[in-house]
C-alpha cells in the first residue's frame, strides 16, 4: 500500500508520539487482505486527531470510494510490518469516517492508519452440497450403539454450505458449516445452531463429517433445522483456526445463522421464529459469543429463544489465566498452546510464536499447528505444565504485568460483562478439570449482578470430568429446548 505524508504530517506524527498517542498521516483507501493488511492501492485519503478532555481523542478521515468500508489499525512502532485491528468490542469495519480512542493512558506511543475496504456479503451462500442421507433406522442404531437416549423421529440430509463472513479483522473471507434437516417435515421448523468443542484437524469439522455433526443429526431428527459452524480456519476456511477468538466465533456462527434461513427459504422449507442456541467446552465460549453479538447488534433481525453454554471458558483473563499459572498438571496441555498461537496471529504478541517459546518448543510446537494434527499430537510434544513451554522471562512478565499483550488478548475475549436478555441456562459439571466451573460461577455471578432475569447455571452430574460431562449437558439442554419447541 503506497502512503502519502506531508512534511508538516511528519513533524506532527513526532510530536504526537509524545503527546498524542497516535499518528497524523495520509493513508490509501485499498482492499484489506485476510491478515490487515492493505493489498492494493487507491486514493489517498488525510487522517486527522483531536485530543478531548477526558483522555479520549478522535480519529477523523475524509470518506473513501462510495460503497467503502473502514477499519482503524494500529501498532505501537514504525519499524514494524503489521498493523492490527483496534479491539473487537467496535463493529469493524464501519462506514462511519470517525472513531474514538478511548483511553490514551493505555497506549502512549500507538499509531494508528485507517484502510478502506469493500464490505463483505455477510451470510451470502458461495455453495451447497449435499453430503449424506441418514434413515431414521440408521440413526437410531447409531444413537443405540453409542448409548444416546434420544429416539429419532424422521430420517435426516446433511448438507455443506460454503458462505461468505468476516475475519477478525472484520474483513471478507469463507467459512463452511453443516445444515442438518429432517426429512419430509410437517410443519415450520425451529432453527437451532450447535457450536463444536476444541478442534485442531480441518478435516473433523461437522461440515466434514466429525464426529460433533451428530448433534446436529440428533436436533434434526426430532423436528429441529439444526445447523453446525466449522468456525474460521477450519472445515473449508483458510489460515489458522482463531481459538477463542469472540468476535469471529460469533460473526461465523451468524453468518452461517443467515446462510441457513436463506437456502430454507429457497428450498421451501419452512422456519417458524424461534431460535435456539448451544454448544459445548470451546463451543460454549462460541455459544456465549454469538448470544451476546447477537443480542447487541443483531435483535431485529434474530429473536432469540434460549441459549444453553455449555462447560466453556468464559473468564479468560480470571479462572483461565490463574489456572495457567497454578502450576498444575493438565488434562490437554495443548490448548495454551493453540490459544497462543491463535493470539499471535490476531494480536502479534511477539514477531513470531517461536519467540514466545522456550527451547525445544519453539521448534516442536509450531509445525504441529498446520490443521493436519491432533490434540494427542501436540499434548505428546507438551509438558504437563503447559505454561512453561514460555521462555522464562516471557513467563515472568506474563504473571506479573497487568497490560502483558497475552492478558490484554484474553481479556478482550472474556464473556461475562454484559447481561443477557433471553433465557439462558449454564451447564457445567463441577469435576471437570479441563475447563474449571468456576468460569461458569463467575458468568453467573456477573449475569444476575448486571440484572439478568432468566439466567440459571446447573450442574446435570457434579462427578463427571470435562469429556464425561458432554452428554449429561447436552441432554439437559437439549430436554429444556424441547419444553419450549413449537
Amino acid at each position: 500500500m503506497k502512503t502519502a505524508f506531508r512534511e508538516r504530517d511528519l513533524w506532527m506524527a513526532r510530536f504526537g508520539r509524545l503527546r498524542l498517542a497516535g499518528l497524523l498521516l495520509w493513508v490509501a483507501g485499498g482492499l484489506v487482505g485476510s491478515n490487515g493488511a492493505a493489498t492494493d492501492a487507491g486514493e489517498a485519503f488525510p487522517l486527522s486527531i483531536q485530543i478531548n478532555s477526558n483522555q479520549t481523542a478522535t480519529l477523523s478521515w475524509a470518506a473513501s470510494q462510495t460503497g467503502r468500508v473502514h477499519l482503524v489499525q494500529f501498532r505501537d512502532s514504525l519499524s514494524g510490518t503489521q498493523w492490527f485491528a483496534c479491539p473487537s468490542i467496535y463493529q469493524w469495519p464501519v462506514a462511519a469516517t470517525n472513531w474514538t480512542v478511548t483511553n490514551l493512558a493505555a497506549a502512549p506511543s500507538r499509531f494508528y492508519r485507517v484502510v478502506a475496504s469493500a464490505p463483505a456479503e455477510r451470510g451470502k451462500l458461495l455453495s451447497s452440497t449435499l453430503v449424506r442421507s441418514m434413515s431414521q433406522f440408521e440413526i437410531a442404531l447409531t444413537f443405540s450403539l453409542a448409548g444416546i437416549g434420544i429416539t429419532p423421529q424422521s430420517g435426516v440430509r446433511i448438507y455443506k454450505l460454503v458462505y461468505e463472513t468476516v475475519d477478525p479483522y472484520g474483513m471478507p473471507t469463507r467459512a463452511s458449516g453443516a445444515l442438518v434437516l429432517p426429512e419430509s417435515p410437517t410443519g415450520a421448523l425451529p432453527l437451532v445452531s450447535y457450536q463444536h468443542g476444541t478442534l485442531l484437524e480441518k478435516s473433523s469439522a461437522p461440515s466434514a463429517q466429525g464426529q460433533e455433526v451428530y448433534v446436529a443429526v440428533a436436533f434434526a431428527s426430532t423436528g429441529y433445522a439444526a445447523v453446525a459452524p466449522d468456525y474460521l480456519g477450519l472445515g473449508d476456511s483458510p489460515g489458522l483456526h482463531p481459538y477463542h477468538h469472540a468476535r469471529s466465533e460469533a460473526t461465523a456462527v451468524i453468518d452461517l445463522l443467515r446462510v441457513a434461513r436463506r437456502f430454507c427459504a429457497s428450498n421451501n422449507l419452512a422456519l417458524n421464529q424461534q431460535l435456539f442456541l448451544c454448544g459445548y467446552s470451546q463451543g460454549g465460549h462460541a455459544t456465549m459469543a454469538a448470544v451476546r453479538e447477537l443480542e447487541a447488534h443483531h435483535a431485529t433481525e434474530f429473536v432469540l429463544t434460549a441459549s444453553a453454554p455449555m462447560a466453556g471458558a468464559y473468564d479468560l483473563s480470571g479462572v483461565m489465566a490463574d489456572d495457567f499459572l497454578s502450576g498444575r498438571t493438565m488434562p490437554n496441555p495443548y490448548y495454551f498452546a493453540y490459544l497462543l498461537a491463535a493470539y499471535q496471529g490476531i494480536y502479534h504478541l511477539s514477531d513470531a510464536l517461536a519467540d514466545l517459546l522456550d527451547s525445544p518448543y519453539g521448534k516442536t510446537i509450531p509445525p504441529l499447528l498446520d490443521g493436519q494434527h491432533g490434540g494427542g499430537d501436540i499434548n505428546q510434544a507438551m509438558p504437563a505444565d503447559a505454561i512453561v513451554i514460555l521462555k522464562p522471562e516471557e513467563l515472568l512478565a506474563f504473571r506479573n504485568e497487568p497490560e502483558h499483550p497475552l492478558r490484554v488478548a484474553l481479556r478482550d475475549n472474556d464473556l461475562y460483562q454484559w447481561t443477557p436478555q433471553a433465557p439462558m441456562r449454564l451447564y457445567h459439571c463441577r469435576g471437570d478439570r479441563d475447563v474449571l466451573i468456576a468460569n461458569s460461577e463467575v458468568a453467573y455471578q456477573s449475569f444476575l449482578s448486571r440484572g439478568a432475569k432468566d439466567v440459571a447455571l446447573v450442574d446435570p452430574l457434579p462427578t463427571a470430568d470435562h469429556g464425561g460431562g458432554f452428554y449429561p449437558c447436552l441432554l439437559h439442554a437439549k430436554i429444556w429446548f424441547d419444553g419450549m419447541k413449537q
